[in-house]
């Protein structure tokens, strides 16, 4: 970290803090949980792993965000030796550095080792979006408790099942809830885009990983022929990571429907505003998707022994973030071997169809994703912020 800056108030050091947000939507969370904490300590310092996100807050950059964003077993065996080198080299540069607090924000396979080292060092550390231990891999919880020192929960019943197993934890809202509208502005969105009222859209997200673009954008560019073979006039949108955007542009500029499909250089808050229906990968996104109030098909592929491992380890029988916080199957899910492109793009048509049934169906949604946003939206920054501020000035005292 550069040399520290002084607080302007009281003339002391201000406080250095380590990060690491290993995927786009950790970036996204992280540079909330930035400027909550920069309102308290305006000099704050920041670094270590970040994308674009945390850069625009100020945030010196170690490596880049997408050398973690890999999912999978057999996808990060394929990495495995380059990702435990930098973490080997982030550790020791935080062990010399000492900074007052590192926050590990989500990506646990990276970040609770790590932090478990540096807590055992003295350094004070956070943990960012409780591991699904209510999901998959209960056995984490062991982890959790030897890692952190803090756990910042970002759904509301999340506390108390830590609570048992001497983990300290707060409930601060889900980030998204904060940042997306209640009544998203479904007309500005598509002005923006320049698509018609009238104009049925469809929003694909194929995920923000190589591997998820490899495994799950060719079956929605397929399902996309199907969609337009029934629905000639459908237009589609596709918002890419910025960093995975020219393979999204190659492939989709390969496809014969490449005129109906706007790709966006990000932008996946205004695609999901604009859109009538969404075909997404699981992930984060399905919960901006629920928040935005937008039907949705849940998708997901990945390697055949990573998904029997995956399998294996699930404790519930849904995998989208919307099915598992409504507590059934409110959107479809097809994952795997079901993630073919006619089943993506019947389901996707149902969504669509334009009679009594399916007005009715899209409007009982809608009523569970108002008061899914509703249970889901704090002032998360300030309740983040507050919840950690004691262990930074105990580091920051070290």
């Amino acid at each position: 970290m550069s040399h520290p800056s002084r607080d302007a108030a009281t003339g002391a050091a201000a406080p250095r803090l380590a990060l690491v947000a290993g995927e786009a939507s950790g970036d996204l969370l992280a540079a909330q949980l930035l400027q909550g904490l920069r309102a308290r300590w305006p000099g704050l310092q920041a670094a270590g792993i970040g994308g674009p996100a945390l850069q625009a807050q100020g945030f010196e950059v170690w490596w880049p965000t997408e050398k973690l964003a890999v999912r999978g077993y057999v996808e990060v065996l394929r990495h495995y030796r380059e990702i435990v080198a930098i973490r080997r080299r982030l550790r020791a540069r935080l062990l010399a550095e000492r900074p007052a607090l590192f926050v590990g924000v989500d990506a646990p396979d990276f970040n609770l080792t790590l932090e478990a080292d540096l807590r055992a060092a003295g350094i004070p550390t956070v943990h960012f979006v409780a591991p699904a231990i209510w999901a998959w891999r209960p056995e984490r919880v062991e982890l959790i408790r030897r890692a952190c020192d803090h756990v910042l929960c970002i759904f509301p019943f999340e506390p108390a099942l830590l609570a048992p197993h001497g983990i300290a934890a707060t409930y601060v809202g889900h980030p998204l809830a904060g940042v997306i509208p209640p009544r998203p502005d479904r007309a500005g969105a598509r002005a923006s885009l320049g698509i018609d009222d009238a104009q049925p859209l469809v929003a694909l997200l194929p995920g923000s990983r190589r591997a998820e673009i490899d495994h799950l954008l060719p079956r929605f560019l397929a399902a996309v022929a199907i969609l337009r073979a029934e629905r000639p006039g459908l237009r589609f949108v596709l918002p890419a990571v910025p960093a995975l955007e020219g393979l999204i542009r190659a492939q989709v500029a390969a496809s014969p429907h490449a005129a109906a499909i706007t790709v966006l250089r990000g932008q996946s808050h205004t695609a999901l505003a604009a859109c009538d229906a969404a075909l997404v990968a699981s992930g984060t996104a399905t919960l901006e998707t629920a928040l935005f109030k937008r039907p949705m098909v849940i998708a997901y592929h990945m390697h055949p022994l990573s998904w029997w491992l995956t399998r294996r380890k699930m404790r519930q029988p849904w995998v989208g973030l919307p099915n598992i916080l409504c507590g059934e199957f409110v959107v479809p899910e097809l994952l795997q071997d079901a993630a073919t492109p006619a089943a993506l793009a019947e389901a996707t048509l149902a969504w669509l169809a334009d009679d009594a049934q399916a007005h009715a169906r899209r409007e009982r949604l809608v009523a569970r994703f108002e008061a899914l946003h509703a249970e889901l939206r704090r002032d998360t920054a300030s309740l983040a912020a507050q919840a950690i501020a004691p262990l930074l000035e105990r580091g920051r005292a070290a």
